[in-house]
C-alpha cells in the first residue's frame, strides 16, 4: 500500500528524472545533505552533450541578474510541506462553490497548488507592491549572505532583533531596495507559469518604479516572443497638488501568453466613441457603413478588380489603392445584402472606365453584434474607471466606509477578464487586496451566463489600528476581501432582479498551515510495512483538514464536490461522485473496508491508526484485490 507524499511538487528531482531519460550518463549518485544517495547531474557532461560551445564563466553576454538571484530561483523549485486547511465558517456555500479564497503566504500557496491545478489556469491578474518603499511585506528566505548584508545595513542587531519593520526596511535608502523585490516577485511568477493554460494569459498591473525589472523577468520566464502587449492605462487625472515635474496619470498592465501561438483573434468591448458609429439601421440590425477601398500600395490585381455599379458605370480602385476582398468574397457579401453603393459629389478612391474620378463610393456593411472590436494598447477610458472610482465603489460596498485605498476598479479586471476567459475558465489572483478580480468574475458571469471560478489568494497582512478598516472590525485584508465578496454577490443578484440559482457567488476559504503530520513524521522512502497504522496526524487536525491534504496530493480540484456518508456506522467522504473515498474515523473494520470497496472507487485512503485490529491490517489489501482491484488504496 502507498503512503502519500504529503508535500508539493518536487520541481528539481522531477527535472533530474527527465534528464537521466534523455542523457544517462550525466546523472550520476551522490551523498546528499542527509546522507542519504541521491540523483545529480553531471553538468559539464550535460554541456558537452548539448553543445561543443559552452559561454565561459565571465564571457560576456546578455543577462538579466541581480545579486541572489540564484536563490530565488531555488526558492521556486524547492517543495514545501506546507498544507491548506478548509474554514466552513468563514466561507460562503461551501458544499456547492467552485470558488477558492485562500489566506497565506502566495508562494507557499502557489507551491501547494502547482500539482493541482497544473495547466488548469486561463488567466492569472496580479496587483504585486509596487516597491513604493511602505508596501513590501513579502521578504522570503534566502542564504546567509543576505541575512548578513541586512545586519551590516542595521536591520538586524547583535541579538538577532529586527530594528526596523518590513514597511521601512525597503526604502530607497536600502541599498537591496530593488533586489529584495526582485527576490519576491520572480520565484512567484516563475510557479505561477506551471499553472497556466497553454492558451493561458498572466496580466501584471505595474508603475514606473518597477516596470522595466518585471518586462525583464517575464522575457526571461515566459519569453519575449510570448509578449501580447503592455496596455496603457489612465489610472488618476492630473488633479492634486502639482508635482515638479510631470504628473504621472498612467500605469501598465504586462501580458504575457503561455504559449502565444495558442491565443485566438482576440475580440473587447467597443468604446462609447466606437458604438456611436454604428448609426445606420436595416431588417438585420444596426451596422455601420465602412468603406469597400482603402490606401494600400499593394500591386495585388485580385483586390483591383471591376465592380458595375446600380447606373451600369463600371469602377476599380485608384493608384495606390486596394478593396478589402477579393471578387468571390465580394460577390457572397453583395448576396447576403452587404454591400452598399452610394454616389458622391465630392471624391472617390474609385476610377471609372476613362479613369476619372467616379462618381460613386462603394461600402461594406458591419454590423454592432456583440459590441466588440480589436483590443487597443491603450485602455479606453470610457470603459474603464480611475482608482477613485475603485476606491469609491468598494466604499460603497461597505456602507460608506473607506476601508481600502486605491482599489484597482472592477471595470479594469473585467474588461481583461472579458477579452481573455471563456465561459468555463479558472481566474487566479494572488494578491488579490480587496479580491477586485472576484467581484469581476462574479459580474461577468451574471452577464453572459458563464461559470468561470475564481481562485483569490492573500496574505493576511494587518490593517492599521487607525485605519477606517481597523475601527470598522476588519483586523485584516482578508477579512476585507471575504467581505468584499459576499456583499458584491448579494449587490449582484440584487441588480439582476431575481436570484440566479446557477450563478456561483460562494467561496470555500482555505487557509494555509504547516503539515498535519507531525514534526517526526517520516519521509515516504522511510516507510515500512511494520509502520502501517501507526498515528502520526497532529492532535488539532480535524477529517475535513486530512481530507484536503488528499485532495492536493491526488491532483484533485479543491472546489470538487464533497459528500459525507455512513457506512458501517463509519464517516466516509466522497469527492467528485466516487473517484475518491475516504474514511479517517477509528476503528474501521472489515465491514467498513468491505463496503467501501464494493463501490469500487478510484482512489480509496484512511489514516495509519484507523484499523480496528491486526485482521483488518492483515486483510485489508486481500479485500480491495477481491471487490475492486484497480482501486488505488493509499494511507496517511
Amino acid at each position: 500500500m502507498e503512503k502519500l507524499k504529503m508535500q508539493s511538487h518536487d520541481v528539481i528531482g522531477s527535472n533530474t528524472q527527465k534528464i537521466a531519460q534523455l542523457f544517462p550518463n550525466c546523472v550520476t549518485e551522490r551523498l546528499g545533505k542527509d546522507g542519504k544517495p541521491e540523483l545529480a547531474i553531471d553538468f559539464e557532461k550535460l554541456q558537452a552533450e548539448l553543445s561543443n560551445e559552452v559561454i565561459t564563466e565571465g564571457e560576456e553576454r546578455y543577462q538579466f541578474t541581480w545579486p541572489d538571484k540564484r536563490a530565488a530561483v531555488r526558492l521556486a523549485n524547492t517543495p514545501t510541506t506546507m498544507t491548506l486547511r478548509p474554514c466552513r465558517e468563514e466561507s460562503v456555500d461551501f458544499d456547492n462553490t467552485q470558488n477558492l479564497y485562500i489566506e497565506g503566504d502566495n508562494l507557499d500557496v502557489l507551491k501547494v497548488l502547482r500539482e493541482t491545478y497544473l495547466g488548469k489556469v486561463k488567466m492569472i491578474y496580479i496587483d504585486p507592491p509596487y516597491n513604493t518603499g511602505n508596501d513590501f511585506m513579502y521578504y522570503d528566505e534566502f542564504d546567509v549572505n543576505k541575512n548578513i548584508e541586512e545586519e551590516r545595513n542595521g536591520f538586524w542587531d547583535e541579538d538577532g532583533n529586527q530594528t526596523l519593520s518590513n514597511f521601512e526596511r525597503n526604502t530607497a535608502a536600502n541599498g537591496r531596495f530593488h533586489t529584495d523585490w526582485l527576490n519576491m516577485i520572480y520565484p512567484r511568477l516563475k510557479v505561477a507559469r506551471d499553472l497556466l493554460m497553454e492558451d493561458g494569459v498572466i496580466l501584471i498591473s505595474i508603475d514606473d518604479c518597477e516596470q522595466e525589472h518585471i518586462k525583464a523577468i517575464c522575457d526571461e520566464i515566459y519569453g519575449s516572443r510570448n509578449r501580447i502587449s503592455t496596455f496603457v492605462w489612465n489610472c488618476s487625472t492630473a488633479g492634486g497638488i502639482r508635482p515638479k515635474h510631470v504628473s504621472k496619470t498612467h500605469e501598465y498592465i504586462f501580458v504575457y501568453a503561455k504559449n502565444i501561438d495558442n491565443i485566438p483573434i482576440l475580440w473587447a468591448p467597443l468604446s462609447e466613441g466606437a458604438q456611436k458609429m454604428y448609426n445606420e439601421k436595416d431588417e438585420k440590425g444596426i451596422f455601420r457603413s465602412k468603406e469597400f477601398v482603402f490606401k494600400n500600395s499593394s500591386t495585388n490585381e485580385n483586390q483591383k478588380y471591376w465592380i458595375t455599379c446600380p447606373d451600369g458605370t463600371k469602377v476599380k480602385p485608384r493608384a495606390g489603392y486596394i478593396y478589402r476582398f477579393v471578387s468571390e468574397t465580394f460577390e457572397e457579401a453583395k448576396i447576403n445584402n452587404l454591400v452598399l453603393f452610394k454616389k458622391t459629389t465630392s471624391s472617390s478612391s474609385l476610377v471609372d472606365e476613362n479613369g476619372l474620378p467616379a462618381k460613386w463610393n462603394i461600402f461594406i456593411k458591419k454590423y454592432f453584434g456583440d459590441g466588440l472590436g480589436c483590443p487597443s494598447s491603450l485602455l479606453p477610458k470610457d470603459i474603464i474607471s480611475m482608482y477613485n472610482k475603485g476606491t469609491q465603489d468598494v466604499q460603497d460596498l461597505f456602507d460608506g466606509n473607506r476601508v481600502f485605498e486605491n482599489v484597482k476598479p472592477e471595470s479594469l479586471v473585467y474588461y481583461f477578464t472579458r477579452v481573455f476567459t471563456a465561459k468555463e475558465d479558472i481566474c487566479l489572483d494572488f494578491f488579490s487586496g480587496s479580491a477586485t478580480t472576484a467581484h469581476a468574475v462574479m459580474k461577468l458571469n451574471a452577464e453572459d451566463g458563464g461559470n468561470r471560478k475564481f481562485i483569490m489568494v492573500q496574505l493576511p497582512e494587518k490593517t492599521d489600528e487607525k485605519s477606517e478598516a481597523y475601527k470598522a472590525g476588519y483586523k485584516n485584508i482578508c477579512e476585507i476581501g471575504k467581505e468584499r465578496i459576499r456583499r458584491a454577490g448579494r449587490k449582484i443578484n440584487e441588480e439582476l432582479g431575481v436570484r440566479n440559482e446557477k450563478l456561483d457567488i460562494g467561496f470555500r476559504v482555505l487557509k494555509l498551515d504547516s503539515s498535519n503530520m507531525e514534526d517526526v513524521y517520516y519521509t515516504p522512502q522511510e516507510f515500512e510495512l511494520q509502520s502501517l497504522f501507526n498515528e502520526n496526524v497532529k492532535a488539532d487536525r480535524t477529517n475535513e483538514d486530512l481530507l484536503f491534504q488528499v485532495m492536493l496530493d491526488l491532483g484533485i480540484e479543491l472546489s470538487a464536490k464533497i459528500e459525507s456518508k455512513q457506512i458501517a456506522g463509519k464517516k466516509v467522504h466522497f469527492v467528485d461522485d466516487n473517484y475518491l473515498v475516504a474514511c479517517f474515523d477509528r476503528d474501521v473494520n472489515e465491514s467498513t473496508i468491505t463496503e467501501i470497496a464494493k463501490l469500487q472507487p478510484i482512489y480509496f485512503v484512511m489514516r495509519d491508526a484507523s484499523a480496528a485490529n491486526d485482521n483488518v491490517i492483515d486483510n485489508f489489501e486481500q479485500i480491495f484485490k477481491h471487490y475492486s482491484p484497480d482501486t488505488n488504496c493509499r494511507i496517511i
